[in-house]
C-alpha cells in the first residue's frame, strides 16, 4: 500500500467522524429541544421551520440519523482494520481500542454535550444536512421503520405519539417557572405562579369565612342598612334575617333605593332581591372562575356538603389570588400580622393560614383547618385555653386571648430548621411572654 493510500484511508476516517460526531449532535440537539422555543424561533428563522417539520416525524428523523451514523462508525472500522493490518502487523485488537476511545470522545461525547447545552441551535443549523439526509436514506429507512414498527407493536408504542403531544401540564409549566423564572420580572412570575396554583386551590381556600360575611339584616334599623350599602365593596350583598344561614336572597346596589323604600314602607323585599347562587366549598378555583363568566354573576356564597353556609366568595377574591394584595387590601394585612422585632407575629385567631404562609413566606400545613384557629383548636382536639404554647412542627404558637370559646390572638414564632417536632403535641401552660 503506497503513502497516497494510507493517507487517502486515513482522511477518509477522519471524515467518517465528523460525519458520525454530527449524527450524534444533531440526535441529542433535536430530540432535547424544546418545540415552543422551536415555534417562536421559526417565526423568523428558516431552520427553525425546517426542525420543526423533521420532529413532525421523529421515527423517520432517528431512523435516518442511526443509519447514517452507524454506517460511518462500522466503515471507519473497516478501514481502520484494514490500516492495522497492512501497516501494523495486522494488530486490529489494538486498532479497535483506538478507534473506540476516538469515537467515544470526539463523535460522541463531546458532540452530544455540546448539543444538550444548546439544542434549539444545534437542531437550527443542523436541519438542513438532516432534511439531506432524510431524502438520502428514505428507501433504506422505509424498510427498517416495517420491521421496527412491527417490534413497537408488541411493546404497544405509538411512533407518532411524542409528535403529537406537545402540550405542557401545569407541574411542567411551574417546573419551567422555577427554573427559568429570573427572565420574567417577580410581579408576573408571581401571577403565573398563581394561575398554575388555580387547579389545586379549591374555593374554600380563599372564600370569605361564615362569620366574616358583610350583609343586611333585614330585622335591623334603615340607618344600619345604609351604612352597610355605602360602605360596601361589592356590587351585589347578601340580605338575610337576623342570621346568614336564612339567606332571602341577593341585594344589587343599582337596586338599593327600591330596596330601602320597601324597608321603609314594610313591604316585601323578595321582587327586588336576586337569586342567591350556592357553590361548593370543594369547587376548584379555575372551574368557579368559569362559572361566574357563564352566569355574568361576581358573588356566590359557599356550602358543604350537608348544604350549610361556609363562607361567601366574589370574583375580587379570585382576583386577588392571582395578582395578590396592594393598596388597602395590603395594609390591612400588615395590620392583620404584626411583625414583632424577635421575627415573632402576632395575628388574628379567625386569619387564614394561606394568607399567614404568603406574608411570612412560611409553610404552616393548609391541608387541615383553614384558619389559625381552627389549626390549633384541630391539634389540641379541644378548645384551649388562654397561656397556653404548643409547637406544630417548625413552629412555636402561643395564646394570647380567648373569647367565647374562640381564640381571638396568638404569637406565632418559627423555630429554627430541625428543631421542630413534627406530628407531636407539646401544649403546655406557660405565664406569657
Amino acid at each position: 500500500m503506497t503513502t497516497n493510500s494510507i493517507y487517502f484511508l486515513l482522511l477518509a476516517v477522519f471524515v467518517l467522524l465528523i460525519f458520525s460526531a454530527f449524527s450524534s449532535g444533531s440526535e441529542t440537539g433535536m430530540m432535547a429541544s424544546n418545540k415552543i422555543k422551536l415555534r417562536n424561533l421559526s417565526k423568523d428563522a428558516k431552520g427553525a421551520r425546517r426542525a420543526l417539520k423533521l420532529l413532525q416525524r421523529p421515527d423517520i428523523l432517528l431512523s435516518s440519523i442511526l443509519i447514517g451514523n452507524n454506517f460511518a462508525n462500522i466503515l471507519a472500522s473497516a478501514i481502520v482494520t484494514i490500516i492495522m493490518i497492512d501497516y501494523f502487523g495486522g494488530n486490529v485488537l489494538l486498532g479497535s481500542i483506538i478507534l473506540t476511545m476516538v469515537i467515544l470522545i470526539f463523535s460522541e461525547i463531546t458532540p452530544k454535550t455540546i448539543a444538550s447545552v444548546y439544542p434549539e441551535s444545534f437542531a437550527i443549523k443542523s436541519s438542513w444536512m438532516l432534511k439531506i439526509l432524510v431524502i438520502l436514506l428514505k428507501p433504506l429507512v422505509w424498510l427498517t421503520n416495517i420491521v421496527s414498527s412491527r417490534l413497537l407493536k408488541i411493546f404497544n408504542v405509538d411512533p407518532l405519539g411524542s409528535a403529537t403531544n406537545d402540550n405542557l401540564n401545569s407541574d411542567e409549566l411551574r417546573t419551567l417557572l422555577d427554573e427559568h423564572g429570573d427572565l420574567i420580572p417577580e410581579q408576573s412570575r408571581e401571577m403565573l405562579s398563581s394561575i398554575l396554583g388555580m387547579e389545586e386551590l379549591t374555593v374554600e381556600d380563599i372564600m370569605t369565612p361564615h362569620a366574616e360575611i358583610i350583609g343586611i339584616d333585614i330585622t335591623h334599623s334603615l340607618v344600619e342598612a345604609q351604612k352597610i350599602i355605602e360602605s360596601s365593596y361589592y356590587s351585589r350583598l347578601p340580605v338575610f334575617k337576623k342570621s346568614i344561614d336564612n339567606i332571602i336572597g341577593m341585594l344589587h346596589l343599582k337596586d338599593s333605593y327600591q330596596f330601602i323604600e320597601a324597608l321603609e314602607a314594610e313591604l316585601d323585599v323578595k321582587n327586588i332581591l336576586l337569586e342567591t347562587t350556592f357553590i361548593s366549598q370543594s369547587t376548584t378555583i379555575s372551574t368557579q372562575l368559569n362559572k361566574f363568566q357563564q352566569q355574568d354573576n361576581n358573588l356566590s356564597l359557599v356550602v358543604d356538603e350537608y348544604g350549610e353556609i361556609q363562607g361567601l366568595l366574589t370574583m375580587e377574591d379570585i382576583f386577588t389570588e392571582i395578582v395578590g394584595k396592594f393598596g388597602a387590601a395590603k395594609a390591612d394585612l400588615e395590620k392583620e400580622f404584626l411583625i414583632k422585632k424577635d421575627g415573632s407575629v402576632i395575628a388574628d385567631g379567625n386569619s387564614k393560614i394561606r394568607e399567614l404562609n404568603n406574608f411570612m413566606n412560611w409553610d404552616i400545613d393548609e391541608d387541615g383547618s383553614k384558619t389559625i384557629n381552627g389549626t390549633i383548636t384541630d391539634y389540641l382536639d379541644q378548645i384551649p385555653q388562654e397561656n397556653v404554647c404548643l409547637e406544630i412542627k417548625d413552629y412555636r404558637i402561643e395564646i394570647l386571648n380567648i373569647e367565647d370559646n374562640s381564640i381571638e390572638k396568638v404569637k406565632i414564632k418559627k423555630r429554627r430548621s430541625g428543631r421542630g417536632r413534627s406530628g407531636r403535641r407539646e401544649s403546655r401552660r406557660t405565664g406569657g411572654g
